[in-house]
């Protein structure tokens, strides 16, 4: 895990306040101009996780900005509406990453929006065809627990994360309020580098959960327990040939890509 404290840090209620204000602002503009977007990262974690989001506040986990899944045939009405908000948007960003990505920053109060279209590209592709729909006001919790478990060099922030989704929730073969790990299998199982990268975090995130003495031993135990589970379904999904090759060559080749901070 890199020692990088980006997205960690003391941050008070009024701070914590602003950022979640402003997200719910977004969501109503985007709601009544009929756009589709869906909350990633930080904020994403807190709105699905009611009962241990507090671990966030708690962990000294804070919130650095306000991220979105989108679809690319809506970028237009996006950048509209953002800038009726007050956003100005870094063209460059947009124009670099060929559409893939947008960035707005709104000068009066310092906070800076990311829109990811299509899908969420860092050391491994999350794809959001057809997976926006499924859940609201964020994207699904299989996406979150990848969007997370795809960072190789993974920060302290992404393990805080991740613990409350796997306190929060239940694992299973469906989306509604669950981790659907049947999905997770299969995505891994269409990618050798994912299933490395992520088999490899949840490790970590096992591991790490030990440490934290914000977390009762209950709790340490369940993470464990939730790890345990979803390594050994990503484990166990039938795997095809080119997968089965793959595997021989192992961590001798460079698996993933580095992840370029903009």
């Amino acid at each position: 895990m890199t020692k990088s404290s980006i997205g960690m840090g003391e941050q008070d209620q009024s701070e914590r306040e602003k950022f979640e204000n402003e997200l719910k602002t977004i969501l109503k503009a985007s709601e009544d101009a009929g756009i589709l977007l869906r909350v990633i990262g930080s904020l994403a974690f807190q709105i699905h996780c009611p009962q241990f989001g507090y671990l966030q506040a708690a962990m000294g986990r804070a919130y650095t900005d306000i991220d979105f899944g989108a679809y690319s045939k809506q970028n237009k009405q996006i950048t509209k509406m953002m800038a009726s908000l007050g956003y100005s948007e870094n063209r460059e960003v947009f124009i670099s990453s060929e559409g893939e990505r947008a960035i707005f920053d709104k000068p009066g109060n310092g906070l800076h929006v990311d829109v990811f279209y299509e899908k969420l590209d860092f050391c491994h592709a999350i794809y959001w065809k057809d997976r926006l729909e499924v859940d609201s006001p964020t994207i699904p919790l299989t996406e979150l627990l990848l969007e997370k478990m795809q960072i190789v060099q993974i920060n302290e922030k992404d393990i805080i994360d991740t613990i409350m989704l796997l306190l929060e929730h239940p694992l299973g073969d469906i989306d509604k309020e669950t981790i659907n790990i049947k999905l997770a299998a299969q995505l891994c199982a269409n990618e050798w580098g994912l299933w490395r990268t992520t088999t490899m975090n949840l490790e970590k995130v096992k591991q790490l959960a030990q440490h934290y003495e914000q977390l009762t031993d209950e709790q340490k135990s369940k993470v464990t327990l939730q790890v345990d589970k979803i390594v050994a379904r990503l484990n166990n999904e039938p795997k095809p040939l080119a997968w089965r090759i793959r595997d021989r060559v192992g961590d001798r080749v460079k698996w993933y890509k580095e992840v370029d901070e903009v």
